[in-house]
This record gives structure tokens, sequence and C-alpha cells, in this order.
């Protein structure tokens, strides 16, 4: 447990820490706004600009190949400028992005806009669970961390609330547009509000600015004791000696990351870094991101005819989402992030399994609408929904953020984040492909059996990190065998 020298003090939750969290996680809004309302604004750009099927798979998966690119680069680029600087980075490039959408004359300028947008995409993908997890004590960091999530549920919710209320009462060729281009504004509201909020002090630590790290530790600490003790163990973590020099001058530009994560890696990295791609891997292979983007679709093939009716049904997803998530972030600190990912896979195994079963009944039947089967099919869909985002949702974003020595922080969880969007990527770009050559039931089939595999690599290879410091986390990952990770797993629940 978090050392503190406050005793019951130390316990209570930092407000102000609260708030950079909040602040940080903003820019998951804007990108959930971007996925939720690309799922609506989709079915109006095929009508005006005439767009084919492959044409959306490669709009709607274009977005997670940039943010593989963008991905890569912040974990680098945080490293050198800074967690805050970083986040500006993403919500510009959010708003350019926007913008150009919002504009969106043709095919050409729209995936222009939404390559520009990926990238941002990959900024805050990899820069807002860092940036919650640096300045977030043990006992709250699986709340503060799981933020990003939440807040991408909410961007989510808007964009299907918008799509809606603009495919409702505006005209074909401004509703799409303005669904797409409306991001700008909160995106530049966030690129400037971002600098009032203090820097990452483990990352003042690492470049050697140790008086502010210090002033930064007590604004986010609860007592001066519970500061210094902190203060001391990301000292003792960054290779600080007693008279405050970095021991090895390469921790601090980064030039030995990627050789100690890659190259040659210790027992331990080597490890967390396995956890953190097969968590980010699993995330979509399991078909979120098939649910989220085409969910206008699945209740289409369900029996839902109407645009509106389907809009109405996609609101109620972002509903689910965001209620579960709320849940979530509550639980992680509690129940811990392991028990949450074996009952979330779980639950979306059998619910996958149903909604396979139900579609296939429907494309399988003679009359026009089998009521039971679409019934089934909306149920199936939201208790995936909910299941997902009440543990691997979440908590994929907080293990990967969490896991990793200071070091190799930002760059380590910025390739869990280029797998998530690679895999993001190839579910949204060939799910209607998958599911013309396998039916829908089908493609909902292989994504319940991926959810097993999913389960078996969470039970065998994800130790519990909740309540251990960020500092701690080498040992944890230090057990040499399965057993001894059970066992370790059954003392600290």
């Amino acid at each position: 447990m978090e050392r503190g020298g406050g005793g019951g003090e130390d316990d209570k939750f930092n407000k102000y820490a609260l708030a950079c969290a909040l602040v940080a996680s903003m820019v998951s809004i804007i990108f959930g706004y971007d996925t939720g309302v690309m799922s609506g604004a989709m079915l109006f750009i095929k009508e005006d600009l005439g767009i084919t099927d492959t044409q959306q798979e490669v709009l709607a998966g274009i977005l997670n190949l940039c943010a593989l690119v963008g991905s890569l680069a912040a974990g680098r680029i945080s490293d050198y400028i800074g967690r805050r600087y970083t986040i500006s980075i993403a919500s510009i490039l959010f708003m350019l992005g926007a913008i150009l959408m919002g504009y969106g004359p043709n095919y050409a300028v729209l995936m222009t806009g939404r390559c520009i947008a990926g990238i941002g995409v990959g900024f805050a993908l990899m820069i807002a669970p860092v940036y919650s997890a640096e300045i977030s004590s043990a006992k709250s960091r699986g709340l503060l961390t799981s933020l990003p999530e939440l807040c991408i549920g909410i961007g989510i919710l808007l964009g299907y609330i918008l799509n809606y209320v603009f495919g409702k009462f505006l005209p074909l060729k401004l509703g799409w547009r303005l669904m797409l281009g409306v991001a700008a504004v909160p995106s530049l509201f966030l690129a400037l509000g971002i600098l009032a909020m203090p820097e990452s002090p483990r990352w003042l630590v690492l470049r050697g600015h140790l008086p502010t790290a210090k002033r930064v530790l007590l604004q986010i600490s609860n007592s001066e004791q519970e500061a210094e003790n902190r203060f001391n163990d990301i000292k003792l973590a960054a290779g600080v000696d007693e008279n405050n020099s970095l021991v090895d001058k390469r921790n601090q530009n980064g030039s030995k990351v990627w050789k100690d994560l890659l190259v040659h890696p210790s027992p331990p990295v080597r490890w967390m870094l396995m956890a953190a791609v097969g968590i980010h891997f699993f995330e979509h292979a399991t078909g979120i991101e098939a649910v989220v983007l085409y969910s206008p679709r699945i209740f289409k093939k369900a029996g839902v005819t109407s645009k509106e009716n389907l809009m109405l049904a996609t609101i109620g997803i972002g509903v689910t989402k965001i209620v579960f998530l709320v849940i979530a972030t509550f639980l992680l600190d509690r129940v811990g992030r392991r028990k949450l990912l074996l009952v979330s896979t779980g639950g979306m195994v059998c619910a996958l399994a149903v909604l396979g079963l139900s579609l296939t009944m429907v494309d399988g039947s003679h009359e026009k609408s089998l009521l039971w089967a679409l019934t089934l099919s909306i149920i199936s869909t939201y208790v995936f929904v909910a299941f997902f985002n009440i543990g691997l949702g979440p908590v994929t974003w907080v293990y990967s953020s969490e896991i990793f020595p200071l070091r190799l922080r930002a760059q380590g969880h910025s390739i869990g984040v280029a797998v998530n969007r690679v895999m993001n990527a190839t579910v949204s770009m060939s799910f209607i492909s998958i599911y013309k050559a396998i039916t829908i039931g089908g493609a909902f089939f292989m994504f319940s059996g991926i959810s097993i595999l999913a389960w078996l690599f969470f039970y065998f290879f994800l130790p519990e990190t909740k309540g251990k410091l960020l500092e701690e986390m080498e040992m944890v990952f230090t057990r040499k065998s399965r057993r001894d990770v059970a066992a370790a797993v059954g003392t600290q629940q």
C-alpha cells in the first residue's frame, strides 16, 4: 500500500488531483464524440456524396491507422516537451481535423480531415491516461486513470444525440457537416485550458526540475509528509541520487527507452510489454468497435427500419456505456483490475453468443419482422456494451498506463495504444466485409470465440495492480511462474 505520514488525512480524496485529471481527460470527450457522431454521419455522407461500402470502411478505419502514427510519436514527444503540451497538441490536431471534415466538399477533403483528427486521437489516447496516472496516488489511481475512458463514453453519447438532432432538423448537406465540424470549438478551448494545469511531477523529476515537482506534489497530496514520501519514491525510481542528480542521463532524454523496451528488456519489462500489448489487442479484437461504429447497421439487420428509430437505438448504447463506465470508476480501486476484467470478459462471451444467435435467426427467417429476435438482438447488444464498459474498456487504459517503470511509461504505453489502434482499424475497416462473408450472426459468434481467448489470457498473464505504487510495479511483474501470480493475486484480494 502507498506510504503516507498523515494517517487518515492521506486517505482523503485529493480534489485538485481530480480536477487535473478531469481537464486532461476532456480531450477524450472530443475523440469519443468523433467516434459516436461518425456512426450516424456515415448514413448521411453515403446519401450525400454517394460513397460505396468500401469507402465507408476506409473512412471509418483510417482514423485509427493515423492514430497509430500519432500514438507512437506522442510517447517520445511527451518525454521531451512534457505531458501538458502533448495534450495541447492533441487538441489542436482535433480542431484542424474537425474544421476540414466540417467543410468536407468531397470525399478526399473528408479523408484528409479524418487523418489529421486520427493523429490527434493517437496523441490523446496515449497521453491522457499517463498524465492521470502520474498525478494520482495509488489509492485513487484506478478512478482518475479511468476518467479518459469515461470521457470517451460521454463523447460517444453526445455524438449519438447530435446525430439524432442534426439528422432530424437540418437539411442533408448541412446536417452531417455540422455533426463533424462542431468539435473544433471545444478543441480550441482545451488547447488553451490545459496550460493552466500543473505538469506531471514524475516527468518533472525525470527532467531534473525537482523544486517544481515538489511544489506540484504538495498540491496533489493531502499532507506534506505524503508529498515527501511520494517525492522520495519518484526520485528513487527515476535514478536520482542523494545529491539530487540523475545517475543515468540517458533516462532524461529517453535514448535508452526503445532498447530497454524492445531490444534487451528485463524479464519484468518483457512481461509488462506482453500484458500491455495483449490487453490492448483484445479490447478491440472482441468486437466493441463493430457495435459502436456500426450499431445502426446491426439494428437495421435486426429489423429496425426508420433512420429516426436507428438513431434512437444508438443513443441507448451511449447511455448504457456511460452508466457502466461510471460504475466501473468506483469499482476499480475497490474490487481491483483483475476481477473486473474476468467478470467483464465472461459476460461479453455470453452476450456476443446470444447476439450472434438472434441475428442468425433474423437472417434465416422468411418473416419480415421477427419480433422476439429483434428484441433479443437489441437487449444482447446493450448487455455486451454494459459488460465491456464495466471492465475491459476502462481497465485496458488504467492497466497499460500504470504498469511500466517511469522512464519507460510514456513510450511503453504508446506501444500498447498503437496495437489498440491497429485492432480498432482492423475491425472497423473489415466488419462489413466480414459479415457479408460469414453473415452478421457469424461475425458475432467469431467475436464471442475471441472473447474466450481474451479471458484465458487475462487469467494467466495479468497480475493484480490495485493499491500498488507506480514505483512498485516491477516487483509485481517479477514473479517467475503463473502459479506464483495466482498466489499473489489471492493474497492481495
